[in-house]
């Protein structure tokens, strides 16, 4: 393997991993991942992380997966949240506390609509 040269080299690699990783986990239709980097943590992801397991069990969906990453480079609006739904572009949401979890598993994971007032990002970081 050649040499890293770059931080942006590093994380392309990353990104390919993760995306492989992912895509083992074909029973799913979908996932959520809450970014548990310290700024998220700080800001209360831990708890926005328990309310999304929560609100999907609440709602018997078995079908998305949970997952925890690091830093998604969005420190100013943790909590943050990304959605992605097979079929459709990832969703990141921001400043998601775990009273708006309700929201999301409610608009976007149940009925496939966008919660625009929390909407920071649509598409791959």
């Amino acid at each position: 393997m050649a040499k890293i040269k770059s931080l942006d080299e590093l994380m392309k690699i990353k990104e390919k991993a993760v995306k492989d990783i992912q895509m083992r986990d074909t029973e799913k239709k979908g996932k959520i991942v809450v970014a548990m980097g310290t700024c998220g943590i700080a800001a209360g992801a831990k708890e926005t992380l328990q309310a999304v397991v929560s609100e999907l069990e609440k709602n018997g969906i078995d079908d998305v997966s949970v997952v925890q990453s690091g830093c998604m480079g969005l420190c100013d609006v943790e909590p943050t949240v990304e959605v992605v739904m097979e079929g459709s572009d990832p969703i990141i949401y921001g400043h998601v506390s775990p009273e708006q979890v309700t929201r999301i598993v409610d608009q976007h994971v149940k009925n496939g609509k966008v919660v625009s007032d929390l909407l920071v990002r649509k598409g791959e970081i």
